[in-house]
């Protein structure tokens, strides 16, 4: 039986039936907070930090892996394993904060979405009532399939977008390689490194990687790990390059660019871009904005049910708890307002993932568990590094 999904039509096959997701997981990774936070790194230092973007990809995968392998290893998600492994409490104290944060994710996903449109001619007070209605109807479906054919859909439109944006602007000959011990340099690490792993994301994978696969038991488990493993490594080298793609695309902005107010944006690409380049880039900000917004609260919902030990039929109601209150302060308060917040929320987001990183660690190395598939010493030892590197830099940011 094994034999047969080795050939090169099954391999491909079975990709194709598991495929979604770890990959927009991955494009959640790109938010509106994190293309914002790549812009202002573009602006303010060109091309500099390319090569710590595309070292991030190393961390992402090894963390990521460990939320998609729970996933199949238990059919659960990370918020019901905890319940079940620990209690009640100790899985409310690591939902609940993830859920409190979200709903200033929320907040800026609304923002970006709302900035992109804007640059259409688009008012916020008409643009962030379309994207919570789009978003709600997703919701309603109560089905993470049908949301996932959607976002699968959208995710291509964050490369081209964005692209475009470099293409327009045109590649430098700026230095790739720059690295300082002075506090704005390392507050910038730290923001990027808040960027490429946020406490949703461990909680949307494990549950929706189990819910894909519970109708797919006829793929042998050790087939479907390696197919998670692939799509999670490929889908992390993708968001590093979107990184990039946005940093580099806005090396030639002016450091002072507000990216959260859309005459800023389109005088600043405009001014060395060209006249279609702040289109681009609203089209790849408005993409990557509901596309995360849509992630980011099936992850927080799943988190929350799981975590009372009631049924998913419950996740509309923390939907609407959270999403409510992030658009109507959206659509009252100027967006250009909250571009100091960003970076700041990034940082923050590092710190709210202590609890549910460390858990996980846990969880994936325990047999009673995870089985056959646990973590191995060198996994478990990859694992520990990498949210170790993730987690230090937040600290190095506030102290």
């Amino acid at each position: 039986m094994n034999r047969k999904w080795n050939t090169p039509t099954r391999k491909l096959t079975n990709l194709l039936v598991l495929f979604g997701p770890a990959w927009l997981v991955m494009m959640a990774d790109m938010d509106a907070s994190s293309t914002i936070g790549a812009a202002e790194t573009g602006a303010v230092l060109k091309y500099s930090l390319v090569w710590f973007l595309l070292l991030l990809t190393i961390p992402l995968y090894f963390i990521q892996e460990v939320s998609g392998r729970i996933g199949i290893a238990t059919g659960k998600g990370l918020g019901e394993i905890i319940r079940e492994r620990y209690s009640r409490k100790v899985s409310l104290a690591m939902a609940l904060p993830m859920a409190l944060t979200d709903v200033l994710t929320y907040a800026v996903e609304y923002a970006g979405a709302a900035v992109g449109l804007a640059v259409f001619g688009i008012p916020v007070i008409v643009s962030v009532p379309i994207i919570f209605t789009a978003h709600l109807l997703l919701m309603l479906g109560r089905k993470y399939e049908q949301a996932e054919r959607v976002l699968l859909f959208i995710s291509p439109i964050l490369f081209v977008g964005f692209a475009l944006v470099l293409v327009e602007s045109g590649i430098k000959p700026y230095p790739l390689f720059y690295f300082s011990l002075s506090p704005s340099f390392v507050f910038l690490l730290a923001a990027n490194v808040g960027a490429v792993v946020m406490p949703f994301m461990l909680f949307f994978q494990a549950s929706a990687t189990a819910i894909k696969y519970s109708t797919r038991r006829f793929v042998p488990k050790r087939v479907a790990i390696n197919r998670i493993r692939m799509e999670t490594a490929v889908g992390a080298l993708a968001t590093e390059l979107l990184m990039v793609l946005v940093e580099m695309s806005m090396a030639g902005a002016d450091p002072s660019t507000n990216f959260l107010s859309p005459q800023s944006i389109s005088k600043a690409l405009s001014s060395f871009a060209g006249p279609l380049s702040p289109i681009f880039f609203g089209v790849g900000l408005v993409a990557a904005a509901f596309l995360a917004l849509v992630v980011i609260s099936l992850g927080s919902a799943w988190g929350v049910v799981e975590a009372l030990g009631v049924g998913r039929e419950k996740t509309f109601i923390v939907y609407i708890l959270e999403s409510v209150p992030a658009a109507l302060a959206i659509s009252l308060v100027p967006t250009q307002e909250l571009a100091n917040a960003v970076l700041n929320l990034l940082v923050f987001l590092v710190l709210a993932l202590v609890g549910p990183g460390v858990i996980q660690g846990l969880i994936s190395s325990d047999e009673k568990v995870m089985g056959d598939l646990k973590n191995t010493r060198l996994q478990s030892l990859l694992y520990w590094a990498s949210l170790a590197f993730v987690l230090v830099f937040g600290f190095l940011a506030i102290f």
